[in-house]
C-alpha cells in the first residue's frame, strides 16, 4: 500500500501542509511513521479522508467561464469497480471528483487500486489515468 508524506497529502488535498499536521495532530486524520521516522499517511486512510472531506465541501458554484481541453487533475484513486471487460475508476482530486470508465485490461496493467496516486487528464468528455512518477 502506498504512503504519502504530509506534504503529498497536503497537495492532493489541495490544503496547506499546516492543515494537514491539524487533522493529523487532533486524530481526524490517521498517520503511520515511514522507515525514515517521518510521520506518512497510508493510501487507503487517505483516499478515505478525500472522499469525506470533499462531501464537507460541496460543490462549486463558481461559474464557468472558459474552459481548456487540457486540463489535468492529480488526486488519490477512492474506488476501483471492475467486471470481466471494463474499469470504472474513481478519482478524487481536492474537492474534485473524477470518473473514468476504460478496459479492466488498462486498470490491471496500471495497477490501480484504492490509495494510489494518479492524475485524472481530461479532454473533452474522456478521462485519461496517468501515473506519474514517484520519488
Amino acid at each position: 500500500m502506498p504512503t504519502f508524506r504530509i506534504s503529498e497529502a497536503a497537495t492532493l488535498l489541495g490544503v496547506s501542509d499546516d492543515t494537514v499536521r491539524r487533522w493529523a495532530d487532533s486524530g481526524r486524520l490517521p498517520t503511520i511513521h515511514d522507515d525514515a521516522g517521518r510521520r506518512a499517511i497510508e493510501g487507503a486512510n487517505l483516499a478515505e479522508f478525500a472522499k469525506d472531506l470533499a462531501g464537507e465541501q460541496g460543490s462549486s458554484t463558481i461559474p464557468v467561464v472558459a474552459e481548456s481541453a487540457r486540463n489535468r487533475f492529480p488526486g488519490i484513486i477512492t474506488r476501483v469497480t471492475r467486471d470481466t471487460v471494463m474499469a470504472q475508476v474513481e478519482i478524487q482530486a481536492g474537492p474534485h471528483r473524477l470518473v473514468s470508465l476504460m478496459s479492466r485490461e488498462a486498470a490491471d496493467e496500471l495497477g490501480l487500486e484504492p490509495g494510489v496516486l494518479a492524475v485524472g487528464a481530461v479532454k473533452s468528455t474522456n478521462v485519461v489515468i496517468e501515473m506519474p512518477e514517484r520519488r
